[in-house]
Parts: C-alpha cells; sequence; structure tokens
C-alpha cells in the first residue's frame, strides 16, 4: 500500500486557521443566543449570609439570574474521583476568591457585566489557609469541613532499601525546590455555547480536549443521565491540559435551561487567571546518593502539591510527580512521601507534563549536583545510569522503547557539548559568563492511572462511495495536529491521496466512545485505532475488487487511489470499487471499525503505587545555553538542543512544530512566568502582567528526532508533545550553575534571585 507515513506534510486545516475561517468557541453562535455571566467571590474564604439579586433582575434585557442559594444541585467532581467536593455554584460558603456564586443571562454581554454589578452578596469571613505547610496542622482552618483535614491525597512509596543504599553512597547530594502556579497560556479563552431540546436533552459545543469526559462529568454536575448530555467539539485554540472539563461550561447550561434559550459564555481573560485551573504548585524536598564511580544508589523525596480550593484532577498529578522520574535512570532503592494539600486558593489543574516537570525539575539539578561532586560529566553520569529497552523499572514499567541514550548521544554531538563544556571551565570575569547545561525526562503514551474505567481507543473510518473518506476517531485534536496524522493513517493504509481524507471535530452522538487528548495517548493508541479501522474498510472494498477483477484477493496492491492485480494489467479505481461494495450491501456505507486495547498496562496498586502505567514510553535530552549577566543577573538563551525518542515520526513537520511550541513554553515556566498570589489574590491578572514570554525571547532551537520503533505504537510511533517542555527548566538552571556557579532552586529564575546568589555567594 502507499505510504505517507514519515513525510512531512502540513496540517490539513492550514487553510482555515491562516485564513480567519476556522470556528473556535469563542467565535460559534446561534440563532436567538443570550449571554451569561459569572458572578465570583471577592474572598477566600467565608460563609454567604445573603445574596441580593433583585436589581439585577429588574435590569432591562437581564433573562436569568440563579445563585447557589436558590438552586438544588449534587456535589460532583471530574470524571472517575470519588471525592466529590465541589458544586456549579457555591451555597452557603466560598472557598477562594474566584468561586462561583451566581450566573446571570441577558441579551448582550454589556447587560449581563451590568447586572453582575447589582448583585450584592454579604459575607462572614473565616481564617484562610494559603501555605500548605500550614494547612496540614492539625489545627488549621478547613477548607472542606465534612474532611477532617486539609490532606486531600497522601501516598507513600517504597523500593529496596533506602537507609542501607544512603549508607553506602560516597556522596549524597539534597535540596529544596519550588515551582509556582502557572497558566497554560492558551490564546482563546474558555467558551461554550448550551441548548436544551424539547424532551430535556442538553447540547453542549465547546473547545474541549475530550469530549466523552465532559459528558460524563457534566451531566454529574447537573445531576442528570449521560443520556441526556451531547457534546459537540469545537476547535480549540489551545489546550495544554487546560480544557478538560470545566465549570463554566455546565454553568452555560443551567442558563440555558432555566431562559429555555442557547447561551453563550466566554471566560475573560482575567476570568482565566483568577479562575481556571493552572499547574500544580509544588515543594519537594529531594535527597540522592550515589556511588564514587556514579552509580545511583538512592533517591528519597517528600512532594506537597498544592491542590488550591477543589479536587480536580490533583491525586493524579501528585502520583506523575511522585513516581514518573523514578523510571528514567536505573535507581533501586527509592522513598517517597507525597501530600496533596487543600488550600483558599484557585484550584490546580492538568497542565502539560502532568506533574513531570516540577519532580523533574529537582532531580535533574540533584543529578547536576553530584556530577559536580564526583568529578564526572553531566552527560556522561547520565549515560551511565540511563535506563534502557527491556528494563522493568522499581514501579513494574515495562519499557518496550528507550531511545534514552541516543537522546543524550545526539544532542551532545549536536550541542557540541564536550566543546563548549570544556569552554566554560575556563572562568573570567567577564560582566557575561557563559554556560550550558543538560537535563533529561521520560514521559507516557497514555497514562492508565487517569480514569478507572478503561484506557484504549477506537475509531471508525468511512467510506462513501464516491471513495472519499472520513475519519471518526474518539480523540481529539487539541492543535497538536492529531486530524492530520489520523488522515495520514488511513490514506496510507487506503493507498489513497490525503486529499481524499477527511477528519472532522467529534460529536458524542457520532463518533466513537474515546478517553480524549491527554497523556500523551493520542498519536500511539488513538493512532492505533485508526489504523486497525482503515485496515478492516480495506478489505472489505479489496474483496469486492478481488471478485470485479477475478482475482485472489492476495494478488492486489493499491496505489494512489488505483486498485491493480500484481500479476496481470488489470486494474479498478478505488472509488468504482467502494462503489460497487456499497451497491452490493443494498447501498449500505463501507464502514470499517478499529480498537486498540494497550497490552500488559495496569491500574497502579492502590497501596504500593506499582503498576505498568503505558504501553509505550518517550524519552527526552535537552541542553541549553546560556549566558548571564552578572552585574543585572540577566540570563541571555543562546541555543536549544533538544532531542526526542518519539518512536517513529509519522508527520517530521508537526513534530518539530510540537517541539517549538514545548521549548517556549518551558522557556516560560523557567525563567519568566507565575501566578502572584498574596492570601488568595492573584495579583496579575491580565498577560500584560504575567510575563509570557515572547518570539524574541525564544533562542536558536534545534530540534532532534529520535526513532527507536516502539513494538506497540502505530508504525513504531511514541508521544511526543508533553516531555518536550519538561527538561527545559533544570536543563537552563544547570546552565546558569555552569555559567556562574549559583544554583537556583525556586521557578521562575528571576534576575533578582541570581543577583541574590551571587551576592551570598560571594559573602
Amino acid at each position: 500500500m502507499g505510504s505517507l507515513i514519515g513525510k512531512s506534510v502540513p496540517l490539513i486545516d492550514s487553510v482555515e486557521k491562516v485564513t480567519g475561517q476556522q470556528i473556535y468557541g469563542s467565535d460559534f453562535s446561534l440563532p436567538g443566543m443570550l449571554y451569561g455571566k459569572v458572578l465570583r467571590s471577592s474572598i477566600a474564604h467565608g460563609k454567604v449570609l445573603h445574596v441580593d439579586t433583585s436589581k439585577a433582575r429588574c435590569l432591562p434585557g437581564v433573562r436569568a439570574v440563579i445563585t447557589g442559594h436558590e438552586i438544588d444541585l449534587p456535589n460532583y467532581s471530574v470524571a472517575g474521583e470519588k471525592m466529590l467536593d465541589e458544586r456549579l455554584l457555591a451555597g452557603d460558603r466560598v472557598r477562594y476568591r474566584g468561586d462561583e456564586i451566581a450566573v446571570v443571562a441577558a441579551v448582550d454581554e454589556e447587560t449581563a457585566e451590568e447586572a453582575l454589578k447589582l448583585i450584592k452578596v454579604e459575607y462572614e469571613p473565616l481564617p484562610g489557609v494559603f501555605d500548605m505547610e500550614e494547612a496540614m496542622l492539625p489545627d488549621s482552618p478547613l477548607v472542606h469541613d465534612q474532611f477532617g483535614t486539609n490532606i486531600a491525597r497522601e501516598m507513600t512509596i517504597n523500593h529496596g532499601d533506602i537507609e542501607k543504599a544512603f549508607a553506602d553512597a560516597d556522596v549524597i547530594v539534597e535540596g529544596k525546590f519550588e515551582t509556582p502556579r502557572v497558566h497554560h497560556g492558551y490564546l482563546e479563552p474558555h467558551a461554550a455555547v448550551a441548548q436544551w431540546d424539547i424532551k430535556g436533552k442538553v447540547t453542549f459545543w465547546v473547545p474541549t480536549q475530550s469530549h466523552v469526559l465532559a459528558r460524563m462529568t457534566y451531566a454529574n454536575a447537573l445531576g442528570i443521565g449521560q443520556d441526556k448530555v451531547r457534546v459537540i467539539q469545537l476547535p480549540l485554540g489551545g489546550g495544554f491540559g487546560g480544557k478538560l472539563e470545566y465549570k463554566l461550561h455546565p454553568l452555560c447550561a443551567l442558563l440555558a435551561r432555566e431562559t429555555g434559550r442557547p447561551v453563550k459564555m466566554v471566560n475573560t481573560r482575567t476570568d482565566e487567571l483568577m479562575a481556571s485551573l493552572p499547574r500544580v504548585p509544588m515543594i519537594i524536598n529531594m535527597k540522592m546518593g550515589a556511588r564514587r564511580d556514579g552509580t545511583f544508589l538512592a533517591k528519597a523525596t517528600r512532594v506537597l502539591a498544592d491542590n488550591g480550593a477543589y479536587m480536580n484532577y490533583g491525586p493524579g498529578i501528585l502520583l506523575s510527580a511522585s513516581t514518573r522520574a523514578d523510571n528514567l535512570y536505573r535507581i533501586k532503592n527509592i522513598s517517597t512521601k507525597g501530600f496533596l494539600v487543600y488550600t483558599n486558593k484557585v484550584p490546580t489543574g492538568a497542565f502539560r507534563g502532568f506533574g513531570c516537570p516540577q519532580s523533574h525539575f529537582a532531580m535533574e539539578i540533584l543529578i547536576d549536583k553530584l556530577a559536580v561532586e564526583l568529578n564526572i560529566d553531566p552527560a556522561e553520569l547520565r549515560l551511565l545510569n540511563a535506563s534502557q529497552t527491556g528494563d522493568i523499572t522499581p514501579h513494574n514499567w515495562h519499557l518496550g522503547s528507550c531511545g534514552l541514550s541516543d537522546c543524550i548521544k545526539k544532542s551532545v554531538e549536536i550541542a557540541d557539548w564536550k566543546t563548549k563544556k570544556e569552554q566554560t571551565k575556563l572562568k573570567d570575569t567577564n560582566k557575561l559568563a557563559k554556560g550550558i547545561g543538560i537535563a533529561c525526562c521520560l514521559h507516557v503514551s497514555g497514562n492508565r492511572t487517569f480514569l478507572p474505567f478503561f484506557d484504549g481507543a477506537s475509531a471508525y473510518v468511512r467510506v462513501n462511495e464516491e471513495g472519499k473518506v472520513v475519519v471518526l476517531p474518539g480523540e481529539v485534536d487539541i492543535g497538536q495536529g492529531s486530524r492530520t496524522v489520523f488522515a495520514i493513517i488511513a490514506a496510507s493504509e487506503l493507498g489513497i491521496p490525503l486529499e481524499w481524507v477527511e477528519v472532522p471535530t467529534l460529536d458524542t452522538d457520532i463518533n466513537p466512545h474515546g478517553l480524549g487528548t491527554f497523556g500523551d495517548r493520542v498519536t500511539t493508541l488513538g493512532g492505533n485505532a485508526v489504523k486497525a479501522a482503515a485496515i478492516n474498510a480495506r478489505e472489505q472494498i479489496l474483496a469486492v475488487a478481488a471478485e470485479e477483477l477475478q482475482t485472489a484477493v492476495e494478488n492486489l496492491k493499491i496505489d494512489n487511489g488505483v486498485i491493480f492485480d500484481c500479476h496481470t494489467e488489470k486494474s479498478i479505481g478505488f472509488p468504482e470499487a467502494a462503489q460497487l461494495a456499497s451497491y452490493k450491501q443494498a447501498g449500505a456505507t463501507i464502514i470499517g471499525k478499529g480498537s486498540f486495547l494497550p497490552p500488559n498496562v495496569s491500574m497502579v496498586h492502590p497501596d504500593t503505587k506499582v503498576g505498568n502505567v503505558s504501553c509505550a514510553y518517550p524519552f527526552v535530552t535537552q541542553i541549553a545555553e546560556v549566558e548571564v549577566n552578572r552585574e543585572t543577573g540577566q540570563v541571555n538563551l543562546v541555543n536549544i538542543v533538544s532531542a526526542h525518542d518519539l518512536g517513529k515520526a509519522i508527520n517530521p513537520l508537526m513534530a518539530k512544530g510540537q517541539v517549538l511550541g514545548a521549548v517556549a513554553q518551558g522557556i516560560g515556566f523557567a525563567l519568566t512566568e507565575q501566578m502572584i498570589e498574596q492570601e488568595g489574590i492573584i495579583k496579575n491578572q491580565s498577560f500584560k502582567h504575567y510575563n509570557m514570554p515572547r518570539s524574541v525571547d525564544m533562542p536558536d532551537i534545534t530540534s532532534i528526532l529520535v526513532e527507536s520503533d516502539d513494538p506497540n505504537g502505530p508504525y513504531g510511533a511514541k508521544g511526543l508533545g508533553e516531555p518536550a517542555l519538561t527538561a527545559i527548566a533544570p536543563a537552563i538552571a544547570n546552565a546558569i550553575y555552569d555559567a556562574v556557579g549559583v544554583r537556583i532552586n525556586t521557578l521562575p529564575i528571576t534576575p533578582e534571585k541570581i543577583l541574590q546568589a551571587l551576592k551570598e555567594k560571594e559573602g
């Protein structure tokens, strides 16, 4: 069959995007639509004594006002979470500054905004908890009284003999690391349009990463059956983990039900930074020990993760931060204690990397410290301990492919590591100090622990009587290009031009059940399902073609839309064969069905947290070159080399694009971004003050694609997008140490922190 696998192909929806014809969530509208807005708590913690909506209801143009006091709503949480700690509108208690108290629907946005100003809320303030250590104290104010503690989840992990391992270690290093609350920074804010039909079924038009998870969660939040919820996905202006389930969507449904009209809601940027679901901040204490020859012996970790006021995906993120980094290198003695802590702050959630950027920041800096103490080159030390194909880690991860060593070797070669490392040894007192740093990471391709229900993917490939193909997957394109990947796979398996294939956005009433887009699962799991569905459709059409050409199916090949007999001159066009196949089934459409159940994966054990959570694990090495200004503390990024074991590059053009975007996001995490919070108040509620890096802040970036041919991925492919930012922050931190000899263990690494560290170093 013809193959597009491994060839660079532009996004199939690129024309719509660059011409402005793409309809995103904030663009979508329906006739007769109203506009909704949210009234949020102005205090971080308190009782809601009274909500006066009388003036707002009298405002001309207002069609509905709903408060948490007036409506009976169930407690709920995200899909798969049993600790139900949230309701759509706060009742008698608010738990963070931004908690939803009331919603308004009006004929236009301006009227809805005006109505919010007319609602008066009487509070009784309560003491709040904003520090994780203090929140864990037994006499601390409780965020949720019913749980009796602010520790939302606690986990203990032990492998090997940690005490003996540290006793045997020749060198021990340790440190305390802090990572901040950061926002995804997607260009398009959260948005939704909702409408109920006469039979009591609600339809959502939302930019979401998972139409199925949204359906589950919104049904629970509204107290209705899932059969009463339809979710139609709209194209996303970026997701990065922040566009899984979000409260604005079912709030929109509440207003639509109340008014009997379609309602649209779109977050302002202030709403986004005040009350969306940013990355989980963490405080990590870590200690590592090694032999003089560089062999890693022991790793002990304590993780504090800030849940904010509500649960969301915090437990899974804490699990990821507490376990994943342990599988990157061969290390047998591991001890970890993790705590997920409620505070009266903005609830946190999934963000590209899902806990890995925080824990890898700590571990990769400690490995750099070990290298200094052992007088071993940092790249060599990593190579010495790198996990290998076939390894089974202490967490029982089965590494069917592992290109970590190749990532290290190739990035070192391309970055000219040894030469530059020698040059930076020759320290001088110039104002601009040069440095180079390295860090590695790993990730998953699908995460079996994310949800308890199932894992895997399914897809349909529909071939109409004109030979045109529609692919219906269960996974969403969130801008990363999965529609193009699925089209490439289907066209390759069917032997037809890519232009004959469409991949529409998803609809729960049409597409197969699928978990959605997170955990770098789409290409690996979804790609396998699409491949199987395309093969199934191909078999149906070839059976008819063989009959028409009077030959055996085994003799047939398809190339560029023509089916031909390898042993004769006979041929038939793919469209003609598809038409014949349809007519022979009384006009029925040819539908190929495919599914993929990842082999040998399991949920983690509830106590030990051991379990093979994914069928394929990607690896990354990143090298950063910096210039540090000794007088100002400014860091100038000179060059980034980023090597990725992605198994197989289905579309190299898109893969490199993924790397560029992720590196940019990693640079922001490392150097500039932080949601500045003071007793529950986010002080920088705009992009202007959030300090996200711009295009002019980007250094030269070299992407290296390492193909390790994973046995479980389609054509060998694994995930790519999430780990591509994970090692950037520690690589930059290590490069700064290489330049000026100070270690900054808290993110972002600001000029002020560098100057302070230099001052302390110089005494």
